[in-house]
């Protein structure tokens, strides 16, 4: 890795800096394998930390992981704050040794513990790696806004995220832009034993769960049920919660592996809405109660606020969802088949299909030198 031009012998080298939580690492992995698909000799290779849940979906996916120490931002005065010049310092240099160890050819950051070192170390001199940057928030991450600064090119997930650069979507996969939620309905709601003509809700609150979500639908389980509403409900792994048996079922779960086949099963999504959550639920079409975190800068709620004044969702604030708040919304929506179309048609129109492959070709132009021309020969 230098400055002087890639061997033409030599694949091309991505990094991908999107570690952390599942909102950062499933973009960078559908980036990755836009790449692949568009230059199938390519090398693309992860960055993580220990900590993060990378570590679990960067394998499955079959790539390459390498481990940074983290650096969290803090947003307050404290002890963390203090050592965080050291921090930067010390992931910064393992970061190099990455990049000069995979011969990088380009550093696309997602935001994130890992993007920030991953940006300084591709600045450094003797690397000067080219770093596309994508943000996914309707609010620039610092790291990200760092990166930004001296990027080939950057790309934004929605509008007003405060980054110079085209809004292209979310990098989605296939598994999800494609998924056609009608044809797998039936097997999607057998996959989970839900009733296979009942309307059904879909609650969800990441990957660790909700419990504000948690109390308010299991509250109002009984009220849904009596309504003929089934229910499929992912409470987290550290968290459960407590329904009667009876039917339509109540099927709650720890974690849902196959997310396909949950927005398949569903007709409606209780959901909080950060940016990843949006995007997919959006890209299929799904009507949804979005609930903001009530905590951080607002991006949640700014995150949703396209699909909603697009007629796709409802934003609902955390402390305004009660069992009886949820049995509101929820019953007359399932129960009425032409608001749930028209939220639907909504939910799509917010949607970008083929966000992957525009990133991949702006990090390929990036790669090649050819960022900001007509492209890359493809």
């Amino acid at each position: 890795m230098s400055d002087s031009p890639r061997s033409p012998r030599r694949p091309l080298s991505v990094v991908v800096a999107g570690g952390g939580t599942a909102g950062h690492i499933e973009p960078a992995l559908a980036l990755a394998d836009a790449v692949r698909r568009l230059r199938p000799d390519a090398r693309v290779t992860a960055l993580g930390t220990s900590r993060g849940l990378e570590t679990t979906l960067v394998p499955k996916r079959g790539y390459p992981l390498e481990l940074v120490p983290p650096v969290p931002l803090p947003r307050k005065p404290s002890k963390d704050l203090a050592a965080l010049p050291w921090r930067v310092v010390n992931s910064v240099r393992r970061t190099r040794k990455v990049l000069r160890a995979v011969e990088a050819d380009v550093v696309v950051g997602f935001g994130g513990y890992v993007a920030l070192p991953a940006y300084l170390a591709a600045r450094l001199p003797g690397s000067r790696v080219p770093v596309v940057v994508h943000e996914a928030n309707a609010s620039a991450g610092i790291a990200n806004k760092v990166g930004a600064r001296h990027a080939a090119a950057v790309a934004a997930a929605v509008p007003g995220s405060g980054l110079d650069g085209p809004v292209i979507g979310m990098p989605l996969r296939r598994a999800i832009t494609t998924l056609d939620r009608e044809a797998l309905r039936a097997k999607a709601r057998a996959h989970f034993g839900l009733d296979p003509d009942a309307p059904t809700l879909l609650v969800f609150g990441g990957s660790q769960g909700a419990r504000s979500l948690n109390e308010a639908v299991a509250g109002a389980a009984g009220a849904l049920r009596a309504a003929g509403i089934g229910v499929l409900h992912a409470h987290g792994p550290k968290n459960t919660v407590e329904v009667p048996r009876g039917t339509p079922p109540y099927v709650a779960v720890p974690y849902l592996e196959r997310m396909d086949l949950a927005y398949a099963a569903a007709d409606l999504a209780i959901c909080r809405s950060g940016a990843m959550t949006v995007a997919e639920v959006s890209a299929v079409g799904l009507p949804a109660v979005y609930v903001p975190l009530p905590h951080g800068n607002g991006e949640q709620r700014l995150n949703a606020l396209p699909v909603v004044e697009h007629g796709g969702g409802i934003l609902v604030e955390d402390a305004d969802l009660t069992p009886e708040k949820v049995v509101e919304l929820v019953v007359p929506l399932l129960t009425s088949g032409e608001r749930l179309s028209a939220m639907s048609a909504g939910a799509r129109r917010t949607g970008h299909a083929d966000a992957d492959e525009t990133l991949a070709r702006m990090v390929l132009e990036a790669a090649e030198g050819t960022a900001g021309t007509e492209g890359i020969d493809r």
